[in-house]
């Protein structure tokens, strides 16, 4: 049951601990929230189906609903004070119904960016930054038309949908694009084709903004990738001083042309010429800021809930450098039982956080590895060390035994 322990008819009035946050997604992003919130006095209700959804483990509540039941989206508003976000890809019909009852962080019209990459470069475009050169696409003509102006290589996705390397298809030579286009689902659901850009690094920048337009910036990290899924984050990048302060202006423009109230990812590449070019946005907690937790002077979740309850945005600051690699169902299955976890842990600066999930696969996220060090490429080498150790072990026996319950 809400606290209303907030004054919502006071403008700027902050929403103080002791008061219930919802969100809609029940992964490891609300996970980790969660545990944020619980720790700075606030309760959490989450909405997700999932009986076993990892942030509804440690949250206070969960209404195991679909995220576009609309009937449980207004028992959520009933439920909370504010409501944010652990994925963008939520269902907007839903997020409009709630915000006619309860402020959401980030609302509707961010989402509806968010989960269309045409809308996504489109509004980039329009706040003056750079990205790929595109076309929508929604017919085979269209399609060869496309690939004609932008030429080969090229990349073929689905506007909509797929996230970690999933709804695209490289289009090496004009003879590639019928089947790529039907492997898409073209003519049913609408693609969009990019441009190749030779680029030597990907970045991403997480950007808060409260309710009250003030923005504050993290550092500027690289993300390397295995399989389209994020691998390794580096922070800081290695860029020059002044294209990291324009990666963050990229960011922060962006956060506050699209009215965000919350926190925004914004990722990008590195031209070879150092032009940054727009990638995608994602107006939640990011899988490249999970390093924030041990080697920042605020998390990225603490952030996310100072502005979504109006209070005071923390300056983020890097206090030492760090990388973070993700583990995957390949990588640890569940986690449990690993004695090379102990192990790893008994590397200097590193830190092990596993998600409660109950079933694993390959390319699932499961946890992650932090390390601090005192350069990024060396958190780098300990993290990697560390997650070779663990998959070594799993491989050699994918299911280990529960290991020492501890005292009951």
């Amino acid at each position: 049951m809400s606290s209303r322990i907030h004054n919502p008819d006071l403008p700027g009035s902050p929403i103080l601990p002791g008061a219930t946050i919802g969100m809609v997604g029940g992964g490891q992003l609300g996970r980790l929230f969660a545990l944020e919130a619980r720790r700075m006095g606030y309760h959490t209700i989450i909405l997700d189906p999932d009986s076993s959804a990892p942030a509804g483990q440690v949250a206070d509540d969960q209404i195991r609903a679909p995220l576009a039941d609309i009937s449980a989206a207004r028992e959520l508003a009933a439920r909370a004070d504010v409501v944010t976000l652990e994925w963008e890809n939520a269902d907007v019909g839903a997020i409009s119904a709630l915000e006619e009852l309860i402020p959401v962080r980030p609302g509707a019209g961010v989402l509806r960016v968010a989960q269309n990459r045409i809308l996504e470069k489109t509004e980039a475009r329009r706040l003056g930054l750079s990205t790929a050169d595109f076309r929508a696409v929604s017919s085979q003509a269209e399609l060869v038309d496309a690939v004609r102006d932008l030429g080969t290589p090229s990349i073929l996705k689905t506007a909509t949908g797929g996230y970690d390397g999933k709804g695209q298809a490289v289009i090496r030579s004009p003879g590639d694009a019928a089947t790529a286009f039907a492997e898409l689902g073209g003519g049913v659901v609408p693609l969009i084709l990019e441009a190749f850009v030779d680029f030597r690094m990907e970045v991403s920048v997480l950007c808060a903004r409260g309710p009250d337009g003030r923005v504050e910036s993290f550092p500027v990290v690289e993300n390397r990738h295995q399989n389209g899924i994020l691998d390794l984050t580096l922070a800081p990048a290695p860029l020059p001083a002044p294209l990291a302060r324009e990666a963050v202006k990229i960011g922060e423009t962006l956060t506050r042309g699209l009215g965000v109230v919350g926190l925004l990812a914004v990722e990008m590449v590195v031209g070879r010429d150092d032009q940054l070019y727009v990638n995608e946005i994602a107006p939640r907690p990011h899988n490249s800021g999970h390093y924030t937790w041990e080697a920042c002077s605020v998390s990225q979740f603490e952030q996310q809930l100072r502005a979504v309850c109006g209070l005071p945005l923390a300056r983020p600051e890097l206090l030492r450098p760090a990388a973070m690699a993700n583990l995957l169902g390949e990588h640890c299955g569940t986690g449990k039982g690993l004695l090379s976890v102990a192990d790893a842990l008994a590397r200097p600066g590193l830190a092990l956080h596993l998600y409660g999930k109950q079933s694993a696969r390959a390319g699932r996220k499961m946890g992650h590895l932090t390390a601090l060090a005192d350069s990024a490429e060396e958190a780098a080498t300990q993290v990697m060390e560390a997650r070779a150790a663990i998959e070594a072990e799993y491989r050699r026996n994918p299911e280990p035994a529960a290991g020492n319950r501890g005292i009951e």
